[in-house]
């Protein structure tokens, strides 16, 4: 009788017990999903209004709004519906919109009638941040699905990629000495390649090994003739020679090797004669002819080879219209503001701004120097923090011993890699002072110091990363490589980075994301606020971004503090964004090849 008395009692015990833990787990989850809506929430708004200053839209009459809207915002949303192809999708899109529409204009004017003005706002304003916006992405993410749509998505990105890629290189050159990249190139790079692409045709295995002691051989030679011989090319001729060339050769190669002879040919030919022409004539139009040269072939390239390949499938190559597409809605509106005489706004971010030195006139400041300096300075942090991280990973986790004393030291050091992680960048920037720009005597607030500086503020985020990525892989793969004969390192390059790849790239696109925004740092090691020209070398001083935007946020203007440093902002998230959009593609690269 006990125990039956007993168990209704435990029983209903365990009831409440469960009870009592889903209704707090219920709660927990919605306080932590409202934690995130209302910090999503504020990053938003917080954007928009950083958009608005940028862009002047405050002062953007409704004509204007509708005209590129018609314009430019719906045959892109139809593009991505045709590729879609799903009637369920376009409901449901067509239905937020109009939705939108009539619950944003009401609500909007009726917070404005009732409680409180809006400023710097308005309805239809509102309404392409608020509904077209998220509309817009979630069609462009559905539309990528659909073949069409990859290729316009992939020919767009091969476009836009490359004017970055191109100007970013050519950006570098500014203080990289393009003389001993000449050299460099002419005596190691280039024999190099042909070592090791005829070791690869031939079966050679010697020739393949030979390669990397060339190529270096071949450097150290370039650096010691660099002060030997006195004549060389321009620099429109070193570019074509080291950079036209060899892309189109590599391009023609490309699509020779899908059996097409005559289209190999224009792949290759047609981005190099365009090259040619841009840098020899870009002088005459007012463009820097190397760096025309320069984005043109790194743009021209890859999109014909591109092409070529949707061309060759037959497939979706309706999607290459996209970006005339774009391109002729962004003419045609501009057409039809100046015809109609619309009021358009006057923005702050215009190509002035960003090939311009900074002023003390608001409408002529410029961001040009801080744009180069952050660009060299993450550009090296980059090569040194991801060549240091991964190798540091690599040795602790595929090298040490987990026992002994090796085991003890391993330990001691895994602590404090992560101690370090969690250290303040001021410390850091101290640090840099008083090793790199005092000790080394590398100069105070130069490229070199800032680089190094950071490379050590992100470091232990790079290493901690990079072994998270590295113990993923399984011990499975490990031992399969043991157990058909490869050596360690054999393992570890051909089986463990591989797999581990995309998780460090992972870990490595946060570590820069922190880095290009680090002011601190910089400060303490006395980096400039402001710099009237671009660095020429390495030991050059230079300002940053952050720096400069800092510094126009302290000026007593309202222009500055609005306008101009709205449009720093804008212009140091796409520098981010087109970093890490760069990074992510390398990424999912490497998950699709794994």
């Amino acid at each position: 009788m006990a125990t039956d008395s007993a168990t209704p009692t435990e029983s209903e015990d365990a009831t409440a017990f469960g009870t009592v833990s889903r209704t707090r787990g219920t709660i927990f989850e919605y306080l932590s999903l409202s934690a995130s809506v209302a910090g999503l929430v504020a990053l938003g708004v917080l954007l928009v209004y950083v958009a608005i200053d940028a862009f002047d839209l405050a002062n953007a009459s409704p004509e204007w709004l509708l005209t590129y809207f018609v314009t430019l915002v719906l045959p892109f949303l139809a593009f991505c519906l045709y590729s879609a192809g799903d009637p369920a999708v376009t409901r449901r899109v067509l239905g937020v919109l109009g939705g939108g529409l009539v619950a944003v204009a009401a609500g909007f004017t009726g917070i404005e009638a009732f409680v409180v003005e809006i400023p710097r706002l308005s309805w239809q304003l509102t309404y392409l941040f608020v509904v077209v916006g998220p509309a817009a992405a979630y069609l462009a993410y559905v539309g990528s699905k659909g073949r069409v749509g990859a290729v316009g998505f992939g020919l767009l990105g091969r476009l836009i990629g490359g004017v970055a890629v191109g100007l970013a290189v050519g950006t570098l050159f500014l203080v990289f000495d393009e003389l001993v990249w000449f050299l460099a190139y002419t005596l190691g790079v280039l024999p190099a390649a042909g070592l090791y692409a005829y070791g690869r045709r031939r079966d050679a295995d010697r020739a393949v090994t030979a390669a990397v002691p060339v190529g270096l051989v071949g450097t150290v030679v370039a650096a010691v003739l660099r002060e030997v011989v006195a004549t060389y090319p321009s620099d429109t001729v070193i570019y074509l020679w080291t950079i036209a060339v060899p892309l189109a050769v590599v391009g023609a190669l490309l699509v020779d090797a899908r059996g097409s002879r005559t289209a190999a040919v224009a792949a290759g030919g047609v981005p190099l004669a365009l090259a040619t022409a841009g840098g020899f004539l870009g002088g005459s139009v007012g463009l820097p002819g190397p760096t025309t040269l320069i984005v043109i072939a790194l743009t021209g390239v890859p999109t014909t080879v591109y092409v070529h390949r949707v061309v060759a499938d037959r497939e979706g190559t309706i999607g290459l219209g996209l970006p005339f597409l774009l391109g002729v809605g962004v003419i045609a509106g501009a057409l039809i503001v100046e015809a109609w005489g619309v009021p358009a706004p006057d923005p702050w971010l215009d190509p002035n701004y960003v090939t311009e030195a900074p002023s003390r006139t608001p409408e002529e400041a410029g961001l040009y120097p801080a744009i180069v300096g952050s660009v060299i300075i993450i550009a090296l942090v980059a090569v040194l923090s991801f060549v240091l991280g991964v190798g540091t990973s690599v040795f602790l986790e595929e090298y040490t011993s987990e026992t002994g004393v090796v085991g003890k030291l391993t330990r001691l050091l895994q602590i404090n890699i992560a101690n370090l992680a969690a250290i303040p960048s001021v410390v850091y920037g101290l640090l840099g002072l008083g090793l790199f720009a005092n000790l080394l005597g590398l100069g105070f607030g130069t490229a070199v110091t800032a680089a190094l500086t950071l490379s050590l503020l992100i470091l232990p985020i790079t290493i901690i990363s990079a072994q998270e990525a590295i113990r993923s892989v399984p011990d499975d793969l490990r031992r399969g490589s043991d157990a058909m004969g490869a050596t360690r390192w054999q393992t570890t390059k051909n089986v463990v980075l591989p797999e581990a790849f995309p998780g460090i790239l992972t870990g490595t696109i946060l570590a820069l994301g922190r880095a290009i925004g680090e002011t601190a740092p910089l400060i303490m090691i006395g980096a400039a606020t402001t710099v009237f020209s671009a660095p020429s070398s390495l030991f050059s001083r230079l300002s940053a971004m952050p720096m400069q935007i800092y510094a126009w946020s302290n000026f007593p203007q309202a222009d500055f503090r609005y306008g101009v440093v709205a449009a720093g902002v804008i212009t140091l998230l796409i520098v981010l964004i087109g970093m890490n959009g760069t990074a992510i593609l390398l990424r999912n690269r490497a998950e699709g090849g794994t």
